[in-house]
């Protein structure tokens, strides 16, 4: 059952930190916005300090990655479609706060500090989200 939930955090980390990045990168390059490309990275980069807390630390969590037999890993076609930047910034936000949400749930079933982190770390994104609208 360790396996399982590892597995369910690995993606969810890593779709989190893909999706701030990409919104890191369109605050930055496409905005020139510096605070906002700030406040998208220290998102990211507080979702990376939480894997510290987590007893299996990154090592443990990516063992239990399986990319090959993940049956959710192919595209949908919602995904190949983008309509120019706001699209993109909209599919990516949504992604983070999705995906924070599922880190703060089954964080729970490991330690509840850990969840409150990420916890703050969503109500964080939505406050981003909301600035990075605000631009376009």
């Amino acid at each position: 059952m360790k396996e399982k939930l590892y597995r369910i955090i690995d993606a969810n980390l890593n779709r989190s930190r893909e999706g701030l990045r990409v919104c890191e990168e369109i605050a930055r390059f496409v905005l020139d916005d510096a605070a906002l490309t700030k406040e998208f990275k220290a998102i990211r980069h507080g979702v990376s300090g939480c894997i510290k807390l987590y007893p299996a630390r990154l090592r443990g969590i990516v063992s239990a990655r399986d990319s090959e037999g993940d049956v959710g890993r192919c595209r949908q076609a919602i995904e190949r479609k983008r309509t120019g930047w706001k699209g993109v910034s909209a599919a990516n936000t949504e992604r983070v706060k999705e995906s924070l949400r599922a880190l703060e749930e089954f964080s729970k079933l490991i330690d509840k500090k850990i969840s409150d982190r990420f916890k703050r770390l969503r109500f964080r994104a939505y406050g981003a989200e909301k600035k990075l609208i605000s631009r376009f």
